[in-house]
């Protein structure tokens, strides 16, 4: 299994592919699966700035485009201008949903002190909504 610093490596890494040119604010994302799959993000900006899709979405996106429906073990976010770029209300929804029977998923951020730091989801949004039957 990749460890958290490889998963958070990757955000950082495909966080170039970034399409930002309004707020110039990259963001990454890679999301790892229980099953060991991996896959990555970038937030894509919009004209119309409401459109604009973030990187923990973009990245949640392409797991479902493969099969991933759940299963959601761990999450990399890294911004280049910003430590600690926790995600949004509703990336964490998104994150819940994708979790699947897991009780908790690890949020992975880079620290005030650069260094990796490991959060749950129960952290940010300790209330999730979930339906209990699909």
């Amino acid at each position: 299994m990749i460890t958290n610093e490889e998963l958070f490596n990757l955000a950082k890494e495909i966080s170039k592919n970034s399409y930002s040119p309004y707020s110039n604010f990259p963001v990454g994302a890679a999301c790892l699966f229980k099953n060991g799959n991996v896959y990555k993000g970038v937030n894509v900006e919009n004209t119309s700035y409401g459109l604009t899709l973030c990187a923990e979405r973009n990245a949640l996106s392409t797991a479902v485009t493969n099969g991933e429906i759940e299963g959601l073990y761990a999450i990399a976010i890294y911004a280049k201008k910003q430590k600690m770029c926790a995600p949004c209300g509703a990336c964490l929804q998104w994150i819940a949903e994708f979790r699947g029977d897991n009780d908790d998923v690890n949020i992975i951020l880079e620290g005030e002190d650069g260094n990796i730091k490991v959060y749950t989801l129960s952290d940010f949004l300790p209330k999730s909504f979930k339906i209990t039957s699909k």
